[in-house]
């Protein structure tokens, strides 16, 4: 389903990626992008906050509601997952070639996405959400190869430079 979706926003959204020669600029829009990525860690840690402050437990320190420990669990989980995301679309943006830096915005728009899908799949039960991680994780996994055949196959040359 993630390369449909991938797939058709590239087609068919009329918005081209600006104009970026050196790879200063490219780290720099993909951090600009990765900012959008934020909003769901940020709003999972407002929720797990008012939850948390909601919760009737007598003891800060005892035994979590379960409410409480689906929005912690979130939120430590998309920390994790944000940092793999961050840093290998750092190094996707400095293999694709000018034409396909409007995949950056639209991996971003993705990951928000489906963050979003695992938490509400998550809170109706744990057996849901699979598909929402699949669409955060599998996404993440194809970065990943791109970047180790561009650092390994298609550029060996400049693997530490």
């Amino acid at each position: 389903l993630c390369p449909c979706l991938v797939y058709g926003a590239y087609i068919f959204l009329p918005f081209d990626a600006p104009l970026l020669p050196t790879v200063s600029a490219r780290l720099v829009y993909t951090l600009r992008c990765a900012a959008f990525a934020t909003f769901p860690v940020v709003l999972g840690m407002i929720v797990s906050g008012i939850s948390r402050l909601c919760s009737s437990a007598l003891e800060p320190f005892g035994e979590l509601h379960r409410e409480v420990e689906i929005h912690r669990t979130y939120v430590s989980q998309s920390i994790h997952l944000f940092i793999l995301y961050f840093f290998n679309m750092a190094v996707l943006a400095t293999y694709l070639p000018q034409e396909l830096l409007k995949l950056i915005p639209l991996l971003t728009g993705l990951f928000a996405i489906s963050r979003l899908i695992f938490w509400m799949s998550y809170a109706i039960g744990r057996s849901f959400r699979a598909f929402g991680f699949s669409m955060t994780f599998l996404p993440l996994l194809a970065m990943l190869l791109w970047n180790l055949y561009g650092m390994f196959v298609l550029e060996p040359e400049n693997l530490l430079s």
